[in-house]
């Protein structure tokens, strides 16, 4: 167990000290249901939302939620340090396995990786394709006024700056959705780095501590790119890469082209683990994911397992409405994914009975 989370770059000990252990559910004085979470940062800022406004209306419950990073996430989870974890990443079939086999896997938002860069004095925003991106962070495009990307860019005057990769250093579910981007749209990328994953043996560059510590990187140092959940390059008024769809489109990292990502890929799998990059249309911004949650179907505290779903039950109702509410940048679930996470947390039972009806 140390093994596994100290490799997800968190200790069993400070994972221990930030959150309870999954089987203590009330305080002593029996009074307030407390719920630990934790795992994917893509979805930290709406997830303290959620968490304060659903407090707020069931003084009863208070979910504690961490952004850990979602492989540390997905550790805690399997190892009983959490009642729930949170991902950007699909859980494997080992990891299933590994947390007992009854993993319900739920998309709860979904949103822009934006990739972002700190550079002064352009007269508009900068626009890649997925080969030119791919590249950079392969090493082989050094230069901002590389040929690569000043045939993208006609009339942008780019600097002959050195360009700084910035990745994330932890197990990472954003990392997961950048590089499933990147192997859907370079043969290169595929063939050196390989699929999506959530760490990656980076050629270049230099990794960031959750998406705080790539903002922290790319924010501080000049000629540097990096990607982010959208929310984190606003907050710090960084701008952000146009990038060429399916379509032949510059497309912003946005809500709507977001939406419009998941609006046109596949449908997804029975148990909802899919990907939803490099989908066609017109408006997709294509670099998008979901955040899972994920959960055990058989649980064994009825007051914990109540109250865990009605929670998610209500982010994936009525929390929708703050996804891009104020400083979020996240898009609402479509109906059909909302159907589909209802079956499953209605799926959900103790000593073989269901524990909420919907009702």
């Amino acid at each position: 167990m140390g093994k596994a989370l100290a490799a997800a770059g968190l200790s069993l000990s400070l994972l221990a000290g930030l959150v309870a252990p999954a089987a203590q559910a009330r305080t002593n004085d029996n009074s307030t249901l407390f719920i630990t979470g934790g795992g994917s940062t893509f979805i930290q800022p709406l997830m303290a939302k959620w968490t304060r406004l659903y407090h707020s209306d069931n003084s009863d419950v208070a979910v504690n939620y961490q952004g850990l990073g979602s492989t540390a996430g997905i550790n805690g989870f399997t190892n009983g340090l959490l009642n729930f974890g949170a991902t950007d990443a699909i859980v494997t079939d080992a990891q299933m396995l590994a947390a007992g086999g009854d993993v319900l896997n739920m998309p709860m938002t979904l949103g822009p990786v934006a990739v972002t860069y700190n550079l002064k004095g352009l007269s508009a925003a900068i626009k890649l394709d997925g080969p030119t991106l791919a590249n950079i962070y392969l090493g082989k495009i050094t230069m901002w006024n590389d040929p690569a990307i000043a045939k993208l860019n006609p009339g942008l005057n780019l600097p002959s700056k050195t360009i700084v990769p910035v990745h994330r250093a932890d197990g990472s579910g954003t990392t997961f959705i950048f590089t499933s981007y990147l192997s859907a749209v370079s043969n290169d990328w595929l063939g050196q780095i390989g699929p999506g994953a959530t760490s990656v043996n980076w050629p270049t560059g230099q990794g960031g501590s959750k998406s705080p510590g790539v903002m922290a990187i790319v924010n501080q140092t000049p000629g540097a790119i990096g990607y982010v959940e959208l929310s984190y390059a606003i907050a710090l008024s960084l701008p952000v890469v146009s990038m060429l769809n399916k379509s032949g489109n510059y497309v912003a990292p946005s809500v709507a082209g977001a939406a419009a990502d998941a609006a046109g890929a596949a449908a997804l799998p029975a148990d909802l683990r899919g990907l939803i990059v490099n989908s066609a249309g017109p408006k997709v911004y294509p670099i998008t994911g979901f955040t899972w949650v994920i959960m055990h179907q058989h649980q064994t505290n009825a007051s914990l397992a109540l109250g865990m779903v009605k929670f998610l039950w209500w982010c994936i109702h009525t929390g929708q409405s703050y996804s891009s509410s104020g400083t979020l940048h996240y898009a609402p679930l479509p109906a059909n994914i909302v159907k589909a996470d209802e079956q499953k947390l209605l799926s959900v039972t103790v000593n073989g009975k269901q524990v909420y009806n919907g009702q």
